[in-house]
């Protein structure tokens, strides 16, 4: 059954990244891609990335959405009440030692972020593609979004004069988690770009113009520094044979 993403992107982000046992990142993405894609879109998620990281051999990290924070725990609650989890749940947490490293994440502007076009979504036992993922998280302190507003108002604009597009921008969703069953990550306040290139050397040269450009170099990226907590982490995402984006 086809259950490609239609209809407008989430206004609710979970981006997920587990701590594996070493070795066991391949064993959990296949169990992954055949039984938890189209079980959990029925559900009513949106599953719109699965990946390893390029810098962890032991890291797989995911993106899924939801409508709002409504659905979410209605989606959730079906999903990991249901017989699909109860069959295949206990052999995907055998390959974990850490799955609550989880931010919640809303788009800015609403309705804006991961949209996919039906169709896309490839068969099981697809190869993993060629193509390159970056996902750049800030961190900044909690309820000060002056460091939020100068990535989303100086950043991102020549993000998108010097490469491709973002597929979205990001940050905190605010609303509590009522589904406490899956911890995630509290007092949060950060902003997340991701984006997709053809290969690393095109996200490797697109982050080059963005830091040659006058601006960002001269004024945006100081402005940014002076108000994060920490320095902005890039994750080095390489889509699983499933992923849609």
């Amino acid at each position: 059954m086809s259950t490609d993403i239609v209809g407008p992107p989430p206004a609710v982000i979970e981006l997920r990244q587990y701590t594996l046992r070493p070795g066991r990142r391949d064993e959990l993405i296949e169990l992954f891609d055949r039984e938890f894609v189209e079980t959990q879109e029925e559900a009513g998620m949106s599953l719109l990335g699965q990946f390893r990281d390029l810098d962890d051999p032991d890291r797989f990290v995911w993106l899924r959405g939801f409508r709002d924070m409504e659905a979410r725990h209605r989606a959730l609650s079906a999903f990991y009440g249901g017989p699909v989890w109860a069959e295949h749940g206990p052999a995907a947490n055998d390959t974990m030692i850490d799955s609550d490293d989880v931010l919640l994440l809303r788009p800015v502007p609403s309705g804006s972020g991961f949209a996919v076009p039906p169709g896309a979504r490839p068969p099981v036992g697809t190869p993993p593609p060629d193509r390159f993922v970056a996902a750049t998280v800030w961190s900044f302190p909690p309820d000060r979004n002056d460091g939020i507003a100068l990535i989303r108002d100086g950043l991102l604009p020549v993000l998108e004069e010097t490469g491709p597009a973002p597929l979205a921008f990001l940050t905190t969703e605010t609303a509590p988690n009522t589904f406490t069953r899956l911890p995630v990550r509290t007092g949060e306040n950060v902003a997340a770009i991701v984006t997709s290139y053809a290969d690393e050397n095109a996200h490797r040269r697109h982050l080059a113009a963005m830091e040659a450009n006058p601006l960002t170099r001269d004024t945006i990226l100081p402005a940014v520094a002076q108000e994060q907590t920490a320095a902005p982490r890039t994750l080095r995402l390489s889509p699983t044979g499933r992923s849609l984006i």
